[in-house]
């Protein structure tokens, strides 16, 4: 009996065996296609999301900023190398961390300030000069206001000397750049600060062609429209905790979830210590995001043409800043129409004290 099992066992070990053998080419072969499969898939996932983020159009996420991926998705092979984010954004963060009185004013406090150094919109519109009054923080009353026409010039108050400080600043800068250009040769000095300037414009190649187009002003019309239409005038969650005008994303940066994104989602919008860092990040993201390169464009061929920089043309070229793409920009559009906001593009920022000392 034992022997007739053992004899059962070598046959079977035999016939196991045999087909090892026999099925050994084929184990090879699958063990190929397989190792080729999973060597092969994480490239046709990368080209399948280029070709959708290609061909979406509107994708959400050309509004990041702090948290940059100025690299991703762009088009410039010049900048194939990955930038320094703190290089990017080191005025921005340093704005945002200055010490400085963030005690939030309340709306019947910021009114009276604004009598008493008679700033009123209406002037404005006039003489084309504003007060140099810059706020850090939105009031909490603002949405209290129940009268929508003295909300929205409220809050328009409130932004327009912001948003001329950071067209001042970038106007100074402008000036310097043209100076450069025509000169023969510059000085150690001024070769320094266009360093830093590629740097804070995201030029790798160090173009100062490409740094002429990215380094100028957004339209203030354009600018107050787009932040009336992210916070509501003023109103939202985000504009209120966060004073982050202009709803830009973050994917490592502090900020607020939006109540409906989904879980898994990591984006937040950007919290900001005050309102002016917000402003800052606003016109860097425009002025450097490869999502915004037409815009740029347009802008630059308005120049060539010595045209003033429409905001109603150049916020056709805004529509990959919302997921509602085109609907946007006519929002947009009709803001800028009903509240005459182009009566604010030429306006002056008044020097504040501190400047005047300087020059005495």
């Amino acid at each position: 009996m034992r022997r007739l099992i053992k004899k059962n066992r070598v046959k079977a070990f035999r016939v196991l065996k045999e087909n090892d053998l026999n099925s050994l080419p084929r184990i090879l072969l699958s063990s190929v296609i397989l190792v080729l499969f999973f060597y092969s898939l994480p490239i046709v996932i990368n080209f399948t999301n280029n070709k959708i983020e290609s061909s979406a159009g509107i994708q959400n996420n050309s509004k990041a900023i702090l948290a940059y991926t100025l690299n991703k998705g762009s088009s410039n092979s010049k900048n194939s190398q990955k930038l320094n984010e703190d290089d990017l954004l080191i005025d921005i963060y340093s704005l945002n961390n200055q010490e400085t009185d963030t005690v939030r004013l309340d709306a019947s406090t910021i009114k009276q300030l604004f009598e008493d150094t008679n700033y009123k919109l209406d002037d404005v519109r006039k003489s084309k000069l504003v007060k140099p009054i810059a706020l850090t923080l939105l009031p909490a009353e603002i949405k209290m206001i129940e009268n929508v026409k003295k909300r929205k010039e409220f809050f328009i108050q409130i932004i327009l000397p912001l948003i001329l400080e950071e067209n001042k600043k970038i106007n100074l800068d402008r000036k310097r750049l043209f100076n450069i250009i025509n000169k023969s040769n510059n000085s150690s000095l001024e070769k320094k600060w266009l360093e830093r300037k590629y740097k804070q414009y995201g030029i790798l190649s160090k173009d100062l062609s490409v740094l002429k187009i990215r380094m100028d002003i957004i339209p203030v019309s354009l600018a107050i429209a787009q932040a009336a239409k992210e916070t509501g005038w003023g109103t939202s969650r985000f504009a209120q905790q966060g004073n982050a005008l202009f709803g830009q994303w973050t994917w490592s940066g502090e900020g607020l979830k939006p109540k409906e994104a989904e879980k898994n989602e990591g984006h937040k919008v950007m919290k900001f210590n005050i309102l002016q860092a917000s402003v800052r990040a606003y016109q860097r993201n425009i002025n450097t995001h490869s999502s915004y390169q037409d815009f740029r464009l347009a802008r630059a061929k308005l120049r060539d043409l010595g045209e003033s920089l429409d905001s109603m043309i150049l916020s056709s070229y805004l529509d990959k800043y919302a997921e509602t793409g085109n609907q946007y920009v006519k929002v947009l559009q009709k803001i800028i129409v009903q509240n005459n906001l182009k009566d604010f593009d030429d306006a002056k920022l008044l020097p504040s004290s501190i400047e005047l000392d300087s020059l005495i």
